[in-house]
C-alpha cells in the first residue's frame, strides 16, 4: 500500500471510476475522486494537501489548465499529472511549461500511469527533502500516528520524525545514526509503518551478536546437512524479509569479511544459502543504524567506504536526551503512567530539577531505567532525591552544562517550574482542573502557563 495522498478530477463519472480502480490496482489507497474542479481548486485554496492530482484535461466549467494553474499557486509541492484524449505536442508543451510533471493521453496503459506516478511522487519527495533542509520552521510529520512510540514535545524530533517520512515513501537505504538509547529501533520500525511495505515483514538484526560463523547461516540460510547439526533446510533473515524490511542494528561493528557479503546483496540482491550453489533472488528494503562515528571507521580502514554509501541512500539522525530537555517531564510521565500505582505517583521539584540537569548518557533508555528504579524505592509516595542514583543525588550534578540561555550553566527556576507543571499536567491526563488542583494554583493560571508553553 503506498501511503501518497491522490486527487483525481474528471467530470466523467465512468472515467473517474475507472482511473480509481487502476489506482487501486496499482497499490495506491489514499485516493479521492472529485467531479468538479472548481470545487477542487476551492479546496486547494482552502488549505487541501495532496501528494499528486490525475487531472482531465477537457472539463466543461474549468479547463485542466486553468485547474493546473490554481493548483500551483495553492500548492506548489502538490505534482500535477495532465490526462487527456487530445494528443497535442502544442498543449502538452504549455502543460508542462506551467509546471505539470506529465502529459499522458488516454487510455492510459496501467504500468505508463505506475511509471509517471512513481517518478512525480519520487521528485516531490526529493523536492520536500530539500525545503525541509532550507526551512527553520517546525515541520509536523503528516501520520503523527506513526511515531506515536517515540515520545517527544521536541521541535529537533518533529523535523526528524517528517524526514523520516519523506525517506520511507522511497525504497532507498536509510541509516540511522545516533547514541545508544536514543531510540533508534523504535524510529526504524516507524519509517518501516510509513513505508509501502508497511504490510510486510520488519525483522530486526543485531549485527554485533552475529558472529563470523553464525553470520552466513543466519543471514542466507542454509540447506539440510550444509554444516553439523543442519538437520533441517533453514530460511535465513533475508528471505524471511522478502519484500519487507531489514534493520541491521549495530551495523559498524561488522567485521570485512561480513561487510564484503552484505555489499554483495545491496548490489544485486543476490544471495546463496549455506550449503547450495544455487542463487537467489531477494527484495529488501535495508535500514541500518549505528552509534559508532562510521567516518572515522572508514579512515582507520575497519568500514568499506562502498558499503557505506551504498546503506546511506538516506540519513537520519537522532539527537542525545540533553539537546531535547523539555521532553524529560513528558517521558516521565510517561514511564510513570507503566506503574501500577501511576496515580499515587509525581516527581518532588527539586528531584526534577536533578533530572532535568542531568545529561543522560544512556538517553532515553537510562531515564527509564531511573525512573522505573526511584518508583519502586518511594513506594506510592512522591519519588524524591534520595530516591535517584547516586550520580543525580551529588549536589555537582544539580545544574547543567553551560547554555546558550543560561551562560553560567545554572536550571533557571522558571525552566524547573515548566518541566514541573508540564510533567503532572501529562501525569494527569492532560486534565487541567485536576492539574491545577495538584499544583494548588488557579485554573486560569494554569492556563496562562501552559499557554506560555505552546501547550494546551
Amino acid at each position: 500500500m503506498f501511503p501518497s495522498r491522490i486527487a483525481v478530477v474528471d467530470d466523467d463519472p465512468d472515467y473517474l471510476q475507472l482511473m480509481l480502480k487502476k489506482l487501486a490496482d496499482l497499490g495506491y489507497r489514499d485516493t479521492s475522486p472529485w467531479h468538479s474542479p472548481a470545487q477542487l481548486a476551492d479546496a486547494f485554496d482552502r488549505g487541501a494537501a495532496y501528494d499528486l492530482t490525475l487531472i482531465d484535461m477537457n472539463m466543461p466549467e474549468m479547463s485542466g489548465l486553468e485547474l493546473l494553474d490554481r493548483i500551483r499557486r495553492a500548492s506548489p509541492g502538490t505534482e500535477c499529472i495532465i490526462i487527456t484524449a487530445v494528443n497535442d505536442a502544442a498543449v502538452a508543451v504549455q502543460c508542462l511549461h506551467q509546471g505539470a510533471y506529465d502529459y499522458l493521453i488516454k487510455p492510459v496503459p496501467p504500468q505508463t500511469l505506475h511509471l509517471s506516478i512513481r517518478r512525480a511522487l519520487e521528485r516531490k519527495r526529493l523536492l520536500d527533502i530539500l525545503e525541509l533542509g532550507r526551512s527553520s520552521a517546525v515541520p509536523e510529520p503528516h501520520r503523527a500516528e506513526t511515531f506515536a512510540e517515540l515520545i517527544t514535545r521536541s521541535p529537533l524530533m518533529k523535523r526528524v520524525f517528517r524526514e523520516a517520512e519523506l525517506h520511507a515513501a522511497s525504497n532507498v537505504p536509510v541509516l540511522i545514526t545516533g547514541e545508544s538509547g536514543t531510540g533508534k529501533e523504535l524510529l526504524a520500525r516507524a519509517v518501516h509503518r510509513a513505508s509501502p511495505r508497511a504490510d510486510r515483514t520488519f525483522t530486526p538484526i543485531n549485527m554485533a551478536a552475529l558472529t563470523s560463523t553464525l553470520f552466513e547461516a543466519e543471514f542466507f540460510g542454509h540447506t539440510r546437512g550444509a554444516f553439523t547439526g543442519a538437520r533441517d533446510e533453514r530460511r535465513g533473515h533475508l528471505e524471511h524479509s522478502d519484500e519487507g524490511t531489514l534493520f541491521l542494528d549495530e551495523v559498524g561493528a561488522l567485521g570485512p569479511e561480513r561487510q564484503a557479503k552484505l555489499l554483495r546483496v545491496l548490489q544485486d540482491g543476490g544471495y546463496t544459502r549455506v550449503g547450495s550453489s544455487q542463487p537467489r533472488q531477494v527484495d529488501v528494503r535495508i535500514i541500518a543504524a549505528t552509534h559508532e562515528d562510521l567516518a572515522g571507521l572508514m579512515k582507520s580502514g575497519h568500514f568499506r567506504r562502498d558499503l557505506y554509501y551504498r546503506i546511506r541512500g538516506g540519513r537520519l539522525h537522532l539527537p542525545p536526551l540533553r539537546e531535547r530537555r523539555e521532553d524529560i517531564p513528558l517521558l516521565i510521565a510517561h514511564f510513570l503512567g507503566d506503574s501500577d500505582r501511576a496515580a499515587e505517583l509525581h516527581v518532588r521539584a527539586d528531584a526534577l530539577g536533578r533530572l532535568v540537569a542531568y545529561d543522560f548518557p544512556g538517553n532515553v533508555r537510562e531515564l527509564q531505567s531511573i525512573i522505573r528504579s526511584a518508583a519502586n524505592l518511594a513506594q506510592g509516595k512522591p519519588i524524591a532525591i534520595e530516591h535517584l542514583p547516586e550520580e543525580l543525588r551529588r549536589a555537582n550534578h544539580a545544574a547543567p552544562p553551560t547554555t546558550p540561555d543560561h551562560p553560567g550553566g545554572i536550571t533557571s527556576l522558571a525552566d524547573v517550574e515548566r518541566a514541573h507543571i508540564l510533567l503532572i499536567y501529562e501525569q494527569l491526563g492532560q486534565n487541567k482542573c485536576a492539574t491545577a488542583r495538584a499544583l494548588g494554583i488557579g485554573l486560569n493560571t494554569l492556563r496562562r502557563r501552559l499557554a506560555s508553553y505552546g501547550v494546551g
